[in-house]
């Protein structure tokens, strides 16, 4: 899963991922709503990001695996400065990476949001906490579903 400049999103300059053979389907259940994992089939072994053999084992076999959507903040950052137009627009804005909480060894990263649609700019920067916990919502950005984070209610 990488980005690309040429993949931006026309209507906001976002990058947008690409979807490669070994991440399409990360990508197909997130169109649905769903956080899903590679899984080994052989061992076990939760694997991200998602490739064709299991780094553990060695075998090619893997299932995809859903998960509860909750996690923490491992760690985030503020980029300054931006380097791309869109996202000055939106600046300062945050990049967080969530520990997931049924694979701890799995980092996502992402944006910490009000809202699944809301720009990347619209939590209070005094909000962000390492270990504060999370959840999953996903938005629409140029045809593609992305997941973004959503601070867990107290």
């Amino acid at each position: 899963m990488t980005t690309a400049p040429e993949a931006a999103a026309p209507a906001d300059g976002l990058l947008l991922p690409v979807p490669d053979e070994d991440g399409a389907p990360f990508w197909e259940y997130a169109a649905r709503g769903e956080l899903r994992v590679q899984a080994c089939t052989d061992c076990g072994r939760l694997r991200f990001p998602p490739r064709p053999c299991c780094p553990h084992c060695r075998s090619f076999d893997s299932e995809w695996r859903r998960m509860s959507g909750r996690g923490r903040i491992w760690s985030y950052v503020r980029p300054h400065p931006p380097l791309l137009p869109a996202y000055a627009a939106q600046a300062p804005y945050n990049v967080i990476l969530v520990e997931l909480a049924d694979a701890p060894h799995i980092r996502l990263a992402g944006n910490l949001v009000t809202s699944a649609d809301a720009p990347l700019d619209s939590m209070d920067p005094a909000r962000l906490r390492i270990g504060a916990r999370v959840h999953v919502a996903f938005t629409e950005l140029g045809g593609i579903s992305v997941p973004r984070w959503l601070l867990e209610k107290s």
